[in-house]
């Protein structure tokens, strides 16, 4: 089977994940020190994220996954 890609979500979602990421005053590698995640690929929307990667940032970050789509959705524009 395989993977559906929605560049799109993906870019909004490395929008997201990068505001959080800032907001928190972390370089990509202060991330990948703390999760072993290579963020970088995810902010540049080159990466088709998982569930369970998407879920473990969201916890890094402190932030739910219900507001971490929250604020994707926030983001507008066509999914």
């Amino acid at each position: 089977m395989s993977q559906i890609r929605d560049s799109q979500l993906l870019q909004k979602i490395a929008v997201v994940l990068k505001e959080l990421r800032e907001k928190h005053a972390l370089t990509q590698e202060d991330v990948f020190g703390d999760t072993q995640i290579h963020i970088g690929r995810i902010e540049t929307a080159r990466a088709n994220v998982t569930v369970s990667t998407l879920s473990r940032l969201c916890h890094y970050f402190d932030i739910s996954l219900a507001e971490f789509f929250n604020k994707v959705e926030k983001l507008g524009g066509k999914r």
